[in-house]
């Protein structure tokens, strides 16, 4: 890995292969490798964070240089949708796996039990936070939740709100910070706050607390697998829902279609 003197973060060396989709480089990687990495990243103290792109997240960036700063000092840059992967294929290069946020998410807190590393949950829902680390714990003995913290709405321009979160993460010193603040606030704060606080590895995870405490059902595996798991969040939450997926979708496409376009007049 290579350090980020301006942004006091850790990115990956170049040669690591990546994918350009729209204005995010996405790493082709594989998830147990990933899930190897970012651990070991965690062991060594190094101050890293993870961002877990999706259509909604190329469409964001189209219209957000700042967020598109942040993307580039990001370790990791983790294929959270398959329609990356298939974005991916129609440009002529190849993701081998989607790596979804909720299952790294699970995942990590599997290895942490097994590590001994602190987890701090950031964000969700209220109350989802708590229950998705108690159902984490039943299921991971050993697994150390270090803290969990809701902030209300409107936190980031309360700056003693900002003071008290740093100062609850402060005190858990977790080795890995799980923020779920949606996109693209959790980057953001991700950027401006994490690496002040000393957490090796922070990473965004959306809406990954209510999934895993079962507040938010998932889509069922078959549809997971057929990369139409949104038609079923669509189904589940259409008032909340209806604009990301069938507006933010169609722009994403055209986002993917004019650079294979483009890269059609290249050659």
């Amino acid at each position: 890995m290579v350090c980020n003197s301006q942004a006091s973060f850790c990115t990956l060396a170049p040669s690591v292969p990546r994918v350009q989709i729209g204005h995010a480089l996405v790493h082709s990687c594989y998830f147990d490798e990933m899930v190897e990495t970012i651990v070991r990243s965690a062991l060594t103290g190094e101050t890293i964070y993870v961002v877990t792109p999706n259509a909604q997240h190329v469409v964001l960036l189209a219209k957000d240089a700042y967020l598109r700063k942040i993307y580039s000092a990001a370790a990791f840059v983790l294929p959270d949708g398959v329609s990356l992967l298939l974005a991916a294929r129609l440009l002529g290069q190849k993701i081998p796996h989607r790596i979804a946020g909720v299952d790294m998410f699970a995942a990590l807190c599997r290895r942490a039990a097994v590590e001994g590393l602190r987890v701090f949950l950031l964000g969700g829902r209220p109350g989802s936070a708590e229950a998705a680390a108690a159902k984490l714990v039943a299921q991971n003995p050993g697994l150390i939740v270090s803290g969990t913290y809701c902030p209300p709405l409107g936190f980031e321009k309360d700056p003693l709100q900002r003071e008290e979160i740093e100062a609850r993460i402060t005190a858990a010193r977790p080795h890995l910070l799980f923020v779920a603040l949606g996109a693209p606030k959790q980057e953001y704060w991700m950027y401006e706050h994490a690496r002040n606080l000393g957490v090796p590895v922070a990473m965004g995870v959306g809406g990954s607390f209510e999934m895993v405490s079962g507040a938010v059902a998932r889509a069922p595996r078959l549809l997971q697998q057929m990369g139409i798991e949104w038609v079923y969040r669509l189904m589940r939450e259409p008032g909340r829902m209806w604009k990301r997926y069938l507006i933010g979708n169609l722009q994403f496409a055209n986002i993917v279609l004019r650079q294979r376009l483009n890269l059609q007049n290249e050659r």
